[in-house]
C-alpha cells in the first residue's frame, strides 16, 4: 500500500483477569504492568495515537497516569473472559470514528507482552505498508523438534499419521520449510479488514520475527514470578 499508513494504537486491558488478578496494573519491578506497553507505544513513532480500551475505572486511571489518551469506556459486555479481541478492536475503532478520527490501520498490544520495543511497533507498520499484506504479527521460529512436517497426529488406537498427510516424513532437517508461531506482542492490521472483511488477519498475513533474547507473556501466576524474577535480575545488573 502506498504511502504511509495513519495507525492507531490500541492498548486493551479489562479488570477482570483470571490467569493472575487485576494484572495489567499490578506492580512489576515498581511500575504498573500496563506503563511497559504504554512506554513502547508513546515512544514508537509510527502510532498516531495511543488509546486505551477498558471498562474499570481504576485501569482508566492508571492509564492515564501512564500517559494514554482514554477517549472511550468499552461496554461491560466486551470484557467478559469469552469476548473476542476482534470485537473489542472493532469497538475501538467505530468509537474513534464517532468521534471524528479514522484510521488506516489499528496496532493491538496487550499489556501481557512488557518487553516489546518501539523499534519493533514502527518496524511491523513499515512492514505492514511494504508487504501489501492484511495485517502483519510478530512471531518466533519453531524448533526443528517441534516442527509441524514432523508431528504426528494419535487415533485412540495408538496409530499415528503425520499432521501434514504426507505418507513419509521429511528425513532430513536441511529440508524443512521455515515454519514460525505466534510471538503475540504486536499485531497491525488495516481497519478495512477488521470492520468490512471481520478479521484480525484477513486473506494475507505477514509474520515479523522478533529477535530480542527475551520473550515473557502474563498469562498465569507462574508467568509473574519468573517475570518478577527477569525484573529482579535486571535491576540487579544495573547496580551491580
Amino acid at each position: 500500500m502506498p504511502g504511509q499508513l495513519r495507525v492507531l494504537g490500541l492498548i486493551p486491558a479489562r479488570g477482570g483477569s483470571k490467569g493472575v488478578a487485576r494484572k495489567n496494573i499490578r506492580l512489576l519491578g515498581g511500575r504498573p504492568l500496563l506503563q511497559y506497553t504504554a512506554d513502547s507505544a508513546m515512544a514508537a513513532t509510527r502510532l498516531a495515537r495511543v488509546v486505551l480500551s477498558t471498562e474499570d475505572a481504576e485501569i482508566a486511571e492508571v492509564g492515564r497516569r501512564c500517559g494514554l489518551d482514554v477517549p472511550f469506556r468499552r461496554p461491560a459486555d466486551l470484557a467478559r473472559d469469552d469476548t473476542p479481541m476482534l470485537s473489542v478492536v472493532q469497538h475501538a475503532l467505530r468509537a474513534m470514528t464517532s468521534a471524528g478520527e479514522d484510521y488506516d490501520a489499528v496496532c493491538l498490544l496487550q499489556p501481557t507482552s512488557p518487553l516489546r520495543t518501539a523499534e519493533e511497533i514502527d518496524a511491523c507498520i513499515s512492514l505492514l505498508e511494504t508487504s501489501g499484506a492484511d495485517s502483519v504479527v510478530t512471531v518466533l521460529p519453531i524448533p526443528d523438534t517441534y516442527h509441524p512436517f514432523w508431528a504426528y497426529l494419535q487415533a485412540p488406537d495408538g496409530t499415528i499419521r503425520l499432521s501434514t498427510g504426507a505418507a513419509e516424513p521429511i528425513t532430513r532437517r536441511q529440508d524443512l520449510p521455515p515454519a514460525v508461531h505466534r510471538e503475540g506482542s504486536i499485531y497491525v492490521a488495516l481497519a478495512s479488514t477488521v470492520l468490512a472483511g471481520n478479521s484480525l488477519y484477513g486473506a494475507r498475513t505477514v509474520g515479523y520475527l522478533v529477535r530480542r533474547p527475551t520473550r515473557l507473556n502474563i498469562d498465569t501466576d507462574e508467568d509473574w514470578r519468573q517475570a518478577e524474577q527477569l525484573f529482579m535480575a535486571a535491576v540487579a545488573g544495573r547496580e551491580s
